[in-house]
């Protein structure tokens, strides 16, 4: 059996928190395969894809009750503004476990069972 490398686990990773993560059609595209190879080749460390992914869903999850319903993700390319946001300006520390935990409390899936990607 061929061990897989360390760019194939990074994309089976990245694609499978992406799959699950709330909002999304939870279908995956090959334009979304090659993002994924993508963002493993520019260094993009998997915590970062993490942290956007929770960003994104405590930012859907959390508007007004008022707000008209929002499309689900259709894309892993809907992460890009959100993964640069957390490049160029990162959050102040203990943010993202902060936006977790209310996810937690929420009962929302993907941080229920949350596992790390590292």
């Amino acid at each position: 059996m061929r061990s897989r490398s360390r760019r194939q686990i990074y994309v089976h990773s990245v694609l499978d928190a992406y799959r699950q993560t709330p909002g999304t059609f939870g279908q995956l595209r090959q334009a979304d395969r090659r993002l994924a190879g993508t963002l493993y080749d520019r260094g993009v460390p998997l915590q970062t894809i993490d942290d956007a992914l929770t960003l994104v869903t405590a930012r859907r999850t959390f508007r007004p009750s008022d707000a008209p319903p929002l499309d689900p993700i259709a894309t892993l390319h809907y992460l890009l503004p959100v993964i640069q946001e957390l490049q160029t300006k990162p959050p102040i520390p203990g943010y993202i476990d902060y936006l977790r935990s209310r996810l937690d409390r929420r009962d929302n899936p993907r941080t229920a069972n949350h596992h790390q990607l590292s």
